[in-house]
């Protein structure tokens, strides 16, 4: 299809939805059980894109690991292949290869791994040729880039002959990711030493513990759904196979709604959602949940709350510049995103009114980026809403239109 069209629902909002597994989970799953010889027993692992391509890549023989779209797999790749002494060509689309991997690679390389660059310097494609351990353990890493470099490393630290002990520079964005990762590790039995006031965490040289490990929902996934629910008329959603204690730092968006209109009560299954009333304007720091602040930004436009986001800067080197993405989007619904402080503190609003009865209907473009597609289709709660390239959603929700056409009309 080249676009899917969200209507308003025609009657009240009563389901329950089964959540796509965990992507970020799933990734970090597969590495660490790659490292612990693929012997432990994985369940409910993602069916999403990103994952599929991570567990074909894993499996492959191949010289060239292509890793298509999926940013967390070409990074968590290039350290296992690089840690493990194989030799690939770590490379994926054009966009893919315009998104920075320097300061990993600079990392692999002070540890002993051998990696060149086939043509830009600091971006995919990178060739890997092996690994000779250089002695040096002690790494100084930028905190405020990605936290999946510092996960990438962490994960590859039981194997090195002395561990591995990361300094942290700078602010540290997207923390919960880290501590997921870590987590992770204790589960496959590795244990580390973390002192964030210090900013140094610590993994000494052990081997991982091949286990039985099963993923939790994504609350990634969960976040469209909480939009959908403050956007809808009338809405009571139950989604299924969420924990209240989770290890995602996306699990934050059950503070953020209650600011928007969403009470969440845990349940046995998982969390069931129901409308309460919203606030007219407040603030949020997203540097440690960043994957929600498109679907924060268009529910906010759409249900007229004012919302003052900073920790947002990291979104510009996303599958798109999100924040460039949202600019040119978000005023199709009748908003804003202003920026209030440069690459710090923007505010997302509502202009205008953004439909009337017999109006052409607003066409989101998705940039290629799955997250800007689900962040917008919940706004067709509230009046007809078109978006463009529906396919993107393969990346980390495959059957999310699916879910979708169970409380409305998508046609």
């Amino acid at each position: 299809m080249k676009s899917v069209i969200v209507y308003p629902p025609s009657r009240p909002i009563r389901t329950e939805i089964r959540l796509a597994s965990s992507k970020s989970e799933s990734n970090r799953a597969l590495i660490i059980n790659a490292l612990a010889g693929f012997k432990g027993q994985l369940e409910n692992l993602s069916s999403a894109r990103d994952t599929q391509t991570m567990m074909r890549l894993l499996q492959s023989s191949d010289n060239v690991a292509d890793v298509l779209d999926a940013g967390t797999t070409m990074r968590f790749l290039t350290a296992y292949f690089a840690v493990t002494g194989q030799h690939k060509i770590m490379t994926g689309t054009p966009r893919m290869c315009e998104r920075p991997i320097g300061l990993l690679v600079d990392a692999l390389r002070t540890l002993g791994a051998d990696i060149t660059y086939q043509q830009n310097e600091g971006y995919p494609p990178t060739e890997l040729n092996g690994f000779h351990y250089s002695g040096q353990n002690h790494l100084k890493i930028r905190g405020d880039v990605s936290s999946q470099y510092i996960s990438a490393l962490l994960m590859i630290g039981p194997m090195l002959p002395e561990g591995i002990t990361l300094e942290l520079t700078g602010e540290v964005g997207s923390r919960p990711y880290i501590e997921m990762t870590l987590q992770q590790m204790v589960a496959f039995g590795v244990t580390h030493e973390a002192d964030w006031e210090a900013k140094t965490i610590h993994v000494a040289a052990q081997q991982y513990i091949p286990t039985r490990y099963a993923i939790e929902s994504d609350w990634s996934g969960a976040s469209y759904w909480y939009s959908l629910v403050a956007l809808a008329n009338d809405a009571e959603v139950e989604l299924l196979g969420l924990k209240e204690n989770s290890l995602q730092g996306d699990s934050a968006i059950v503070q953020i709604m209650e600011h928007m209109g969403v009470k969440s009560v845990f349940t046995k299954q998982g969390v069931l959602l129901t409308k309460v009333p919203a606030e007219k304007a407040f603030e949020w720091d997203f540097t440690n949940c960043p994957d929600l602040a498109q679907t924060v930004a268009a529910c906010a436009v759409a249900a007229g709350i004012e919302v003052t986001m900073t920790g947002i800067e990291s979104l510009k080197i996303k599958e798109t510049d999100r924040v460039g993405a949202l600019q040119a989007e978000l005023p199709k619904i009748g908003g804003e995103l202003v920026e209030l402080e440069q690459n710090t503190k923007y505010i997302v609003r509502r202009k205008k009114k953004a439909f009337e009865s017999g109006s052409s209907i607003p066409m989101i473009d998705t940039y290629d980026d799955h997250r800007m597609a689900m962040a917008f289709a919940p706004v067709g709660m509230v009046f007809p809403i078109e978006i463009d390239e529906p396919h993107v959603v393969a990346k980390s929700y495959p059957g999310f239109w699916d879910d979708l056409k169970k409380v409305t009309v998508v046609g």
